[in-house]
């Protein structure tokens, strides 16, 4: 799982005027706090969580903590994707800010990649909110806007361009605008107590 650290005024800066800084900071942590949840009760193997920094929040997830490395986005997916498969047959990255994947869709992405070589779960707003690998290319993550609403695309035109195979995921959405939040808030009132991970 990647995430930032949940520093105020660093993160969600797109909720700030509506949750100030540190309430967009405490919805981050809320948001790792879920996609950590969902990562374990997947069952899909080994939960590791790669930071931009330290914070006393990830010493309370019970999952290994390494720290980001690379220029941008696209080098330090491809450096975690591919220091797993060193160790994996298969590995899968996920984001914090997406609520909407669920275990089902990490178990699919799972399944999926014993006979493809990448799996991408498409974001609403144009990028994606899973990535699975059993075999990578940095090229798929280079020349791509990152944080724009064509990161998708860019990195589909990519793969078009490497001789790996790959299947998309349903859509989901992320939170990241003021309407994601209102979003947010209604799917946690409707699904009532948030589900606990089995272990």
């Amino acid at each position: 799982m990647f995430a930032r650290a949940p520093l105020a005024g660093r993160v969600k800066t797109r909720l700030i005027a509506r949750l100030g800084a540190d309430g967009a900071a405490r919805l981050h942590a809320r948001l790792i706090r879920n996609a950590v949840r969902t990562a374990i009760a997947a069952r899909c193997g080994t939960v590791e969580l790669h930071a931009t920094a330290r914070h006393t929040l990830f010493s309370t997830l019970g999952v290994k903590v390494r720290l980001q490395r690379g220029r941008d986005l696209g080098e330090r997916m491809h450096h975690a994707l591919r220091s797993a498969l060193r160790r994996h047959r298969r590995a899968i990255l996920i984001g914090a800010d997406a609520p909407a994947l669920t275990p089902a869709d990490l178990r699919r992405a799972r399944r999926l990649l014993q006979s493809t070589d990448l799996v991408l779960a498409p974001a609403e707003d144009g990028g994606y909110a899973l990535v699975g690998a059993r075999r990578l290319s940095l090229h798929i993550f280079t020349d791509v806007g990152w944080g724009s609403d064509a990161v998708l695309a860019q990195t589909l035109r990519n793969l078009a361009r490497t001789r790996l195979r790959y299947r998309l995921l349903r859509t989901v959405w992320d939170v990241d605008r003021p309407a994601d939040l209102d979003r947010f808030r209604s799917r946690r009132l409707s699904s009532g107590a948030r589900p606990r991970a089995r272990r």
